[in-house]
């Protein structure tokens, strides 16, 4: 029998929690294209279920997410202020124009029923972890399933979490486990480096990531990543003693690394920051001033989709410069 999961106490704001879930048979299903799709669902399913993400990671057989649940109000809004939220679902069973025009009918023919069905519907799957959860779960396994010609279930068992005090000290610890994920795995030496967490997103620009993380830390959005960076390290460093094969008892940082950070107040080289900029701008379509950027676009503006205003994409660390395309993809290595 499965126990009731343990949520945030009603009278809260809002509940914290930690959550993981992994692949069946633990197999390293997640190359570039499933974690840059999962990304992708993860981003709409927080905006369309009204949960944030503070910090996340997508491994090769499983992912983390730190989760802000915000308090459900006690009364659910009219079902023509739920509907616009499915304009965040590239694709879901009902979309945002189809469920516009069955409301219209609705209401032209005096249906009152309906409605109220469709509204409740929508209403259960907001402001709620289970509901996000196991919508974000079942989409990236249609997804996953269409393009490997598989069928099945592509999920080890049901997600785990934990409920989180929303201190700043507990959740910047739980923030910086998750984002270290890459380094203790030996997959990158620092997490800057690794393309699907938090962390690296947010030294992209992202401003969701960098107001998550600020969150975590109870900072501002401007020294976010300095300060984050050194808890990075602070958490990060390796534990002294090595196993039976010379190996450290856990991946991380050696001590001099994390001085090191800590002397320069958490802040970046220059060149590494370069070395960012060029990763992940490198392949940007069209980098230059916001004037010539938008001039592009404005030329070209049948290539891009109706929902996109403009061009220009700020190039953090790079001032005065700006992008076409703001890449998730790791472009030099």
């Amino acid at each position: 029998m499965r126990l009731p999961r343990w949520k945030a106490p009603s009278e809260h704001s809002a509940g914290y929690y930690h959550c993981v879930s992994r692949v069946v048979d633990r197999r390293f299903a997640f190359g570039v294209p499933e974690r840059e799709q999962f990304r992708q669902f993860l981003s709409e399913y927080a905006a369309f279920c009204g949960v944030r993400v503070l910090t996340w990671c997508i491994l090769s057989n499983h992912f983390h997410l730190l989760l802000e649940v915000p308090r459900k109000p006690d009364v659910a809004p009219p079902l023509a202020e739920l509907i616009p939220r499915l304009q965040h679902l590239s694709s879901s069973t009902l979309s945002f124009k189809a469920a516009q025009l069955l409301l219209e009918g609705w209401l032209a023919s005096g249906n009152t029923e309906s409605p109220e069905e469709l509204r409740q519907r929508l209403w259960a799957q907001m402001y709620d972890l289970s509901a996000f959860m196991k919508l974000l779960k079942q989409r990236f396994t249609q997804w996953f399933n269409g393009m490997h010609e598989r069928r099945g279930t592509l999920w080890e068992e049901r997600f785990r979490s934990a409920l989180l005090e929303g201190s700043v000290e507990t959740l910047v610890k739980n923030a910086t486990y998750i984002d270290l994920n890459a380094v203790r795995a030996g997959m990158v030496d620092d997490p800057k480096d690794y393309r699907w967490c938090g962390y690296a997103e947010a030294l992209a620009g992202k401003q969701d990531a960098l107001a998550g993380l600020a969150t975590c830390l109870g900072v501002s959005q401007d020294a976010v990543l300095a300060a984050y960076r050194q808890r990075l390290y602070i958490q990060g460093e390796e534990r002294e003693g090595t196993d039976e094969q010379g190996r450290p008892l856990r991946k991380g940082f050696d001590r001099a690394q994390v001085l090191q950070v800590l002397a320069d107040g958490g802040q970046l080289p220059t060149p590494e920051l370069y070395r960012l900029k060029i990763r992940y701008l490198v392949d940007g379509a069209v980098l230059g001033s916001k004037a010539f950027v938008n001039d592009i676009f404005n030329r070209h503006r049948d290539r891009f989709g109706p929902k996109r205003q403009d061009g220009a994409r700020p190039a953090r660390g790079l001032p005065g410069l700006c992008t076409l395309r703001a890449l998730r993809l790791r472009v030099i290595t």
